[in-house]
């Protein structure tokens, strides 16, 4: 037998870093299928396919040709990860993305994200004050619905005040839901926000949740509020195959014990969808700016450019004063607007 002879075809050398010839274009996944997201748990990202998830404008890349966008025809839960192209974008509850691999939905299949469509909104909140760095929480809300209890735990009008300020930082419309009304009045405590025009709506254990749904029907609402205020157990009245773990307030502390552990989208029987959020005992506002919160107030914007440079609205000097002094506003509705901008100076857990 002759010996075999070898020349350098047998030596494979893998090419250095710089040598690997590359390319700017992507793969524009024509064939992928958009994909709402429900649920994201330690890098495995639940999706829903099909007609019915919610829609968002086209969208259009870098100003050129809008990227197709492909609808299941049947629907189908699919369990994805994120594919290497999408580098360090973030995947949260309510983003809409495209799909692509088994979408079939079957028990241990897996899609890959290879594309995150722009969003509509995006309700963040920062770990504490001294912190600018953004936490998302929910992507593609319309609605923030604030849950708090009137009683046990008690009423935390900072808290409410925070969440307002990141629902005008994330032009997301607020709403007030007062859960627990049969141990307390709710009536101060609606007298407080009366001047801001925030709607609210009361509820009872076991009272009728007709206009709760009203306010939720054909819209992405998110609910948040701290622990205990009974956000679970309304979440599976509206959703009676939602079966959200619930658990009583401490009788130590009078604060609500962590139930919920990731937030989660579920869709409502009448239409829309509401997304749970675990409890939250702070919610920083460092990343929010004083002018977001201020064009929520539109009485008062038109005013506001004759305040002198660097005014943060809240001194004898602000044109504000005037403008009130003059009756072209009511004094309680200014009021309101500092007590939110002061809010972003106070303690995070407040």
């Amino acid at each position: 037998m002759r010996k075999r002879e070898y020349d350098e075809d047998d030596v494979r050398i893998r090419p250095g870093k710089g040598s690997r010839p590359r390319t700017r274009l992507r793969p524009a996944h024509e064939e992928a299928v958009e994909g709402f997201v429900v649920a994201v748990d330690r890098g495995r990202i639940t999706c829903l396919i099909g007609p019915d998830i919610p829609a968002l404008p086209p969208l259009v890349d870098d100003g050129e040709a809008p990227i197709p966008r492909r609808r299941s025809a049947g629907t189908a839960v699919v369990v994805a990860m994120k594919a290497r192209e999408l580098g360090r974008k973030g995947i949260v509850v309510g983003d809409l993305v495209a799909l692509v691999g088994d979408v079939s939905g079957r028990p241990d299949t897996l899609a890959r994200i290879v594309r995150r469509e722009a969003r509509r909104s995006m309700l963040r909140r920062s770990a504490d004050d001294n912190d600018e760095v953004e936490r998302p929480i929910v992507a593609n809300a319309d609605q923030l619905v604030i849950v708090t209890a009137l009683a046990d735990p008690e009423p935390r009008p900072r808290m409410i005040d925070r969440m307002l300020v990141a629902a005008f930082d994330a032009d997301i419309e607020p709403l007030l839901c007062l859960t627990k009304a049969d141990l307390a009045s709710p009536d101060s405590l609606v007298a407080q926000y009366e001047p801001l025009g925030v709607p609210y709506l009361v509820v009872r254990r076991g009272g009728d949740l007709s206009e709760v749904r009203d306010h939720l029907v054909n819209r992405v609402s998110v609910l948040v509020g701290h622990s205990g205020v009974g956000k679970s157990t309304l979440v599976n009245a509206l959703v009676p195959t939602a079966a959200r773990a619930v658990s009583d307030v401490n009788a130590v502390t009078g604060r609500g014990r962590h139930t919920s552990t990731s937030a989660v989208a579920l869709e409502l029987p009448e239409g829309g969808w509401i997304i749970d959020t675990p409890g939250v005992r702070s919610f920083g506002l460092g990343h929010v700016e004083m002018e977001n919160v201020l064009v929520a107030f539109p009485d008062f914007n038109e005013a506001a450019v004759n305040c002198p440079k660097g005014c943060n609205h809240l001194g004898e000097d602000c044109a504000l004063n005037a403008f009130v002094a003059e009756g072209n506003a009511e004094p309680a509705r200014l009021e309101s607007l500092r007590r939110l901008l002061l809010s972003r100076e106070g303690n995070a857990e407040e």
